[in-house]
């Protein structure tokens, strides 16, 4: 490979890296071939991939990976355990080149309840599903102890390896062991408890491993604090710390499921020109598989067209023989042997989710690359979205937004800001001194600027704004609305961006009377408003702290005609003051700047006392 090469190489991988998202999942490398060479997790996948292609990176094993990466791909997932049991699951597939297995060739243990008349409860790396209901894996092994513990204390499950059975038990076959000596076990073996009051325990165990723990964490907490009560910390802080381990673990795996075994998992992602059909197959109650490509539209086909071309596609590509197919929405068609569930609940809806959730972050990824390449189509994509959430009658190009400036009334100003394509128009910013108000009134000093602003547009015959963004809530917009609409006739959309009681924005108003517009606080337009917000203030209180300071500057003799800097610095460098300069005599003063000059200052002063 040559130095350029490598070089494109490097530069297409990392492109791929800038529009990971910073969510958990695994990611997987391949070589020039196309094998997976290395798989990994990560709490946050841009972070941790992106590392790999710094330049300082200087362990030999990490440069030498790096070397092979000719793509990369990715699966997101909602918890970082969910990320080591995906990156465990793939790695047990595929073998990858330069990942270190498990030095035994384990897996995650799990838990078993078993299927007998009195089940037993216990840890097993071997999954055989005949023998009973397991739960897990646990990729943090305490967490699964402590779980077990805690079964163990509150329902004593028997620890005994017999096949225990009621007609033995009646006859009396067998003998209690330690454990019942030990009050560790109830004695179902000799019929001390009974069948229905072990099952029934064994039930309630079962609601512990599937995380329905809340009553039994409101137990606890409830145990704790009254330990604490009674200053028994010590033992308030054991079952703190099982309290803890609970809490963590009892989240449920989306990723590894025993009750779900070769099934393949498709979801469909739309936009006007492309869809995103995204595959999953779980294969022994993991997922091994996750890939998402793209369809061009040609026509206006359907979702379940699209979606059944995908099936036959990805199911011929990977040679995949599952015989349940789970998808969103029906579908027209249909194959030997093979049943399509569309799930409304449980595991299989939790592996749709999932599938919708990668099929989007691919779409959101693709068009972050594009939009890098072509940064025009994020500010028209932001736009449009804009103007569909708003019903405007036209694409928001320039966005004119205004904000008051002043301290009680004084030095009273205003701004107004311009932006096009959603990008600060600098060379329009305008800065406007109050005039006609006097004292604090942020409406009135609206409506004066409004009304200058656009009195101006017209008489000019200038481009008037697609939108006009009012720096406050309703009040704000219905002055604007008088301005624009009853005096001035114009027809402009006006918003509004209102602020909660800690002064953040936190939403966005439109109409008369105006309604709230369903704009997450956390989108990228919501970012791009709250930008045009912050920069309309910015330049607001910039121009009132100039204004300010030259007012602090200002003194009587700059209204003086014919007096200028050299002759003001000259008088207040040897009388210090307006004051005193007003009260020297006449042969002083022009002794100071010369007859003319001191006539021009004493008649001014003469003048200004009459």
């Amino acid at each position: 490979m040559t130095k350029e090469e490598n070089e494109k190489r490097i530069e297409r991988l990392k492109a791929i890296v800038l529009s990971m998202p910073e969510k958990p999942g695994s990611y997987q490398f391949y070589d020039s071939e196309g094998t997976i060479i290395y798989v990994g997790k990560a709490k946050k996948l841009k972070s941790r991939v992106s590392s790999y292609f710094h330049t300082e990176v200087d362990r030999f094993k990490t440069k030498v990976l790096v070397s092979k990466i000719w793509n990369l791909t990715y699966t997101v997932v909602n918890t970082e355990e969910d990320a080591l049991l995906l990156e465990n699951s793939l790695i047990k597939k595929y073998n990858p080149k330069y990942n270190v297995l498990l030095k035994d060739g384990k897996t995650y243990p799990s838990i078993c309840i078993t299927n007998e008349e009195y089940p037993r409860v216990f840890k097993t790396r071997t999954i055989n599903k005949k023998w009973g209901t397991y739960f897990g894996p646990y990729s943090h092994v305490p967490s699964m102890y402590a779980v077990l513990e805690l079964i163990k204390k509150l329902y004593q499950p028997r620890t005994c390896q017999i096949p225990l059975k009621g007609e033995e038990i009646r006859k009396g076959k067998y003998k209690v062991c330690l454990d019942y000596h030990i009050k560790k076990c109830g004695g179902p073996c000799i019929g001390k408890q009974s069948q229905e009051e072990y099952l029934k325990n064994i039930s309630q165990a079962k609601e512990i491993l599937k995380g329905n723990t809340r009553e039994v964490l409101k137990g606890m907490k409830e145990e704790m604090m009254k330990l604490a009560e009674e200053l028994r910390f010590e033992e308030a802080e054991e079952i703190k710390q099982k309290y803890d381990l609970i809490a963590n673990f009892c989240a449920k795996s989306e990723v590894v499921s025993h009750t779900i075994n070769n099934v393949d998992v498709f979801s469909i992602t739309n936009d006007e020109n492309t869809a995103y059909i995204n595959y999953i197959h779980v294969s022994n109650g993991s997922i091994n598989q996750s890939f998402t490509f793209e369809f061009k539209k040609k026509l206006e086909e359907r979702e379940d067209e699209l979606l059944a071309l995908g099936i036959i596609e990805m199911r011929k590509r990977f040679g995949s023989v599952s015989k349940e197919i789970i998808v969103p929405i029906p579908i027209d068609i249909e194959l030997e042997g093979v049943t399509i569930t569309i799930p409304q609940r449980g595991d299989k809806k939790t592996l749709l989710e999932l599938s919708i959730m990668n099929g989007k972050q691919y779409k959101f990824d693709r068009l972050k690359q594009k939009e890098k390449l072509n940064p025009e189509q994020k500010s028209v994509r932001l736009m449009t979205e804009l103007q569909q959430l708003m019903k405007l009658p036209r694409l928001p190009y320039q966005i004119e937004c205004f904000d008051n400036s002043n301290i009680s009334g004084t030095n009273a100003v205003a701004a107004c800001v311009v932006f096009k394509k959603l990008k600060p128009s600098k060379s329009d910013y305008r800065k406007y001194n109050i005039k006609t108000v006097s004292g604090p009134d942020d409406y009135a000093s609206m409506k004066e600027v409004v009304r200058r602003r656009y009195e101006r547009l017209r008489d000019e015959n200038e481009r008037m704004p697609d939108l006009i963004i009012t720096d406050g809530g309703k009040g704000q917009m219905e002055v604007v609305r008088e301005v624009v609409e009853d005096e001035l006739q114009l027809d402009i959309p006006i918003a509004g961006l209102a602020k909660d009681n800690k002064h953040r924005t936190n939403e966005l108003l439109y109409g008369f009377p105006p309604v709230t517009i369903g704009v997450k606080t956390d989108s990228e337009l919501f970012h791009v408003l709250t930008r045009i917000q912050d920069e309309v203030h910015r330049f607001a209180i910039t121009f009132h702290r100039d204004k300010r300071s030259k007012s602090a500057l200002h003194s009587e003799l700059d209204d003086i005609k014919g007096i200028g800097p050299k002759t003001k610095e000259t008088l207040l460098k040897q009388f210090k003051s307006v004051k005193n300069i007003k009260e020297i005599s006449s042969e002083e003063l022009s002794k100071a700047v010369g007859e003319s000059k001191a006539k021009l200052i004493r008649e001014y002063f003469e003048n200004k006392k009459e």
